[in-house]
């Protein structure tokens, strides 16, 4: 009666385990025919379907947060990469997607936290540099200046472009160096380093001549120098 029992057992366990194969195999068909569609609804169910079956060690879970990301779902992008990031801490790739994230929600503090993680694992001069402007937005512009400056003395790659509102008609994408150079100057001025200020906007304007903020920037600052002097 014992061996019977064993061998039905064996007979379900096995069935069980096909028929999670058959389901599995199903599921990533469906994923597959659905982001060559770019139907990215039925191509998260998949997911999770998948997910499910594997288990929480499932790599699918890097794959929705991609998705999450890409289709700027950044709360349900935060959730899965904050639950991946307990187990893989030093995912570069999932801590940058979990930073904006959380920037892109509103939770600016946070985000800086998350960037300075970053910074520390990179020394990539672009989180340094975004780091600075969220340190600014929290008004610590102490540590801001010294991080900004530790962004101008980091290795830039010259592929990064920043991207700026000069007008509601009018956006210009800016090389990261003159970038920083220009948070330099914005955070010298909130300092009240004025010569700084202006050293580090002339520096921006020299990295890309056609950088209109800066130029506008500095024409201010100039033009109250000369008003004080009159």
């Amino acid at each position: 009666m014992k061996h019977l029992i064993y061998i039905l057992s064996f007979v379900l366990a096995t069935t069980a385990i096909a028929q999670n194969s058959d389901n599995l195999s199903l599921e990533k068909e469906k994923l597959k025919l659905a982001l060559s569609y770019s139907d990215e609804e039925v191509a998260s169910s998949a997911m999770y379907n998948i997910i499910a079956i594997e288990g929480p060690q499932s790599t699918y879970k890097d794959s929705l947060a991609y998705l999450y990301f890409n289709n700027a779902k950044y709360v349900s992008c935060f959730l899965v990469t904050d639950d991946i990031l307990k187990r893989k801490p030093n995912d570069v790739a999932l801590l940058e997607m979990n930073a904006v994230s959380l920037e892109s929600m509103g939770a600016i503090s946070k985000a800086a936290e998350v960037y300075a993680n970053l910074l520390t694992k990179t020394n990539n001069n672009y989180h340094a540099y975004k780091l600075a402007g969220l340190q600014v937005s929290l008004k610590k512009l102490e540590e801001a200046y010294v991080t900004i400056k530790k962004a101008k003395e980091l290795k830039d790659t010259g592929k990064v472009k920043i991207t700026f509102q000069v007008n509601k008609n009018y956006n210009q994408n800016v090389d990261l160096n003159a970038a920083i150079a220009y948070l330099e100057g914005i955070i010298a001025l909130q300092l009240n380093k004025t010569g700084e200020a202006k050293l580090s906007l002339m520096r921006a304007i020299n990295l890309f001549p056609d950088f209109a903020l800066a130029k506008s920037k500095l024409t201010i600052i100039e033009s109250s120098e000369n008003q004080k002097e009159n």
